[in-house]
């Protein structure tokens, strides 16, 4: 009885409390009514129930937990969906169909209102009537306040509340919910995931892998759209940025199509990287860009920097030495009709810097002029490596500057658990470079990764006096060994 949500003064009666433990649960209404007299406060309607029988199992109580699965399915791991159902006794007012919708909006602060969980039911013995569900942590008493009953004498509605048996069943219950009331109590629940397409994908914890199986199921059936969930089962691999996974549920195929930024795209999800948080980071840089420039994609994966780019009329070179992603990034660029603007490359990403890159940047830069609005920018997108590249620029052009018009921009992103996340990524790129960016350089925190684990962009023009190296005056050297090995080409000399 102390689980009705009753007064506690009542269970210390001693005659009551003798009472009840030899009476039926039906006959307890009546007990209850014989001291409703005695006890201030306790009122309570004995009634027969119109449209319901109450079997002894339900339990009827104002706290009612209306959100929470049979208790039974704690610790199930091979999913059982019928062992979820529940009836559950919830207060009901019995109202003719014409004004159900005016009752609704009347009572809003007092009807049930939860996602899978009807407001308002037929009523079986009068096709005129319905009955509206009113939420027991409410009316936890089962009858209603004097703002309620003006509402119902104003709309000419009877203020009698009644019993219904609500029966919950696994369709009413949300996910995490679900979840919830299986794991063990006091454990993370897992309901979030990042979804590719058709494939929803998770990292479980470990105290969460007995139930890997069922988590899998219970996503499929809650999230429309999902056939397939995996869950990685390894860090990713730095060398093609890919990870192990095992299917959870659902189909195994894991080629699908995903859409951002209003570009389409297909991959295999267990053979190339993908991730959907960095969309908005992807349309940033893309952003920076202006019709004409040229972009150099040194990890392009399947193209959401270099697709987007050459749609905005960019000259572009991409290039990833995952083979599975260069064979997607051309697929990719015939889908989106861009296969004649970009130029694909499937390389080591330093053999690109200093092979395409260069070479590029030896015939581009020096036709540029002060005036002339052409931007050069390079993307490296690889967090685990890709400062750990930058030390490719120093001296990559061998010619005298041709001054600092066109200086192409680098955009190189790292992880960083430093406290301060902005100056490791600064000082690890100027290690790499070998000179300062203090003043000449930008960083952006694109998103958090994990606890204490950050992913940012670090943007700055590579300076002059890393990017050239002046050959020396000595023309009587063969031209293979006219490289100056002192008196290194300075940035300030050159603008002085």
């Amino acid at each position: 009885l102390w689980r009705l949500g009753y007064s506690a003064r009542l269970l210390k009666t001693t005659n009551f409390r003798t009472a009840a433990a030899n009476t039926s649960f039906p006959a307890v209404w009546t007990l209850l009514a014989q001291y409703s007299g005695r006890i201030p406060g306790l009122f309570v309607v004995v009634r027969k129930n119109r449209f319901s029988t109450m079997p002894d199992t339900v339990e009827d109580k104002a706290d009612l937990e209306l959100y929470s699965p049979h208790p039974g399915v704690r610790g199930m791991t091979q999913l059982d969906r019928e062992a979820f159902k529940r009836t559950v006794v919830v207060p009901v007012l019995k109202v003719k169909k014409e004004i159900v919708n005016a009752l609704l909006k009347s009572l809003k602060h007092v009807v049930l209102q939860h996602p899978g969980l009807k407001r308002v039911v037929e009523d079986p013995g009068d096709e005129n009537s319905r009955f509206l569900i009113l939420d027991p942590h409410k009316i936890p008493e089962f009858s209603l306040g004097e703002s309620e009953q003006e509402v119902l004498k104003q709309l000419d509605v009877h203020p009698e509340v009644s019993k219904y048996n609500l029966e919950l069943t696994y369709e009413n219950f949300k996910s995490e919910e679900i979840l919830r009331a299986v794991l063990p109590e006091g454990q993370e629940v897992t309901s979030g995931f990042s979804r590719v397409g058709h494939i929803a994908h998770l990292n479980l914890r470990d105290h969460q892998l007995p139930y890997r199986h069922l988590i899998g199921q219970v996503i499929i059936d809650k999230n429309p759209g999902i056939t397939c969930v995996v869950n990685k089962t390894s860090i990713i691999d730095s060398t093609y940025r890919n990870f192990q996974m095992e299917v959870l549920a659902g189909e195994s195929s894991l080629v699908t199509k995903v859409k951002e930024n209003n570009i389409a795209y297909e991959l295999d999800f267990s053979k190339v990287y993908w991730n959907p948080r960095l969309s908005t980071e992807h349309s940033r840089i893309v952003e920076l860009l202006k019709p004409g420039d040229v972009l150099f994609d040194v990890f392009a994966g399947i193209g959401p920097f270099a697709i987007p780019a050459a749609k905005k009329k960019c000259h572009v070179f991409a290039n990833d030495l995952n083979p599975e992603s260069y064979n997607w990034l051309l697929h990719n660029c015939k889908l989106n009709k861009v296969d004649d603007k970009i130029k694909a490359f499937n390389m080591d990403g330093r053999d690109f810097l200093l092979g395409p890159v260069r070479e590029e940047l030896s015939k581009e830069l020096p036709l540029q002029k002060e005036e002339q609005k052409t931007s050069f920018h390079i993307v490296m997108n690889l967090p685990a490596l890709a400062i750990e590249f930058l030390d490719a620029f120093r001296h990559l052009l061998v010619r005298e500057p041709c001054g600092t018009a066109g200086l192409p921009t680098v955009h190189c992103y790292g992880f960083s658990k430093h406290k301060n996340p902005a100056k490791d990524i600064q000082e690890r790129a100027e290690a790499s470079l070998g000179t300062s960016l203090d003043g000449r350089c930008s960083t952006y925190l694109v998103r958090n990764v994990a606890p204490n684990k950050e992913m940012l962009c670090i943007s700055f023009q590579i300076p002059v006096d890393v990017l050239y190296k002046r050959p020396c005056p000595d023309e009587a050297k063969p031209a293979s060994k006219r490289l100056c090995t002192s008196n290194e080409f300075s940035e300030e000399k050159f603008l002085s």
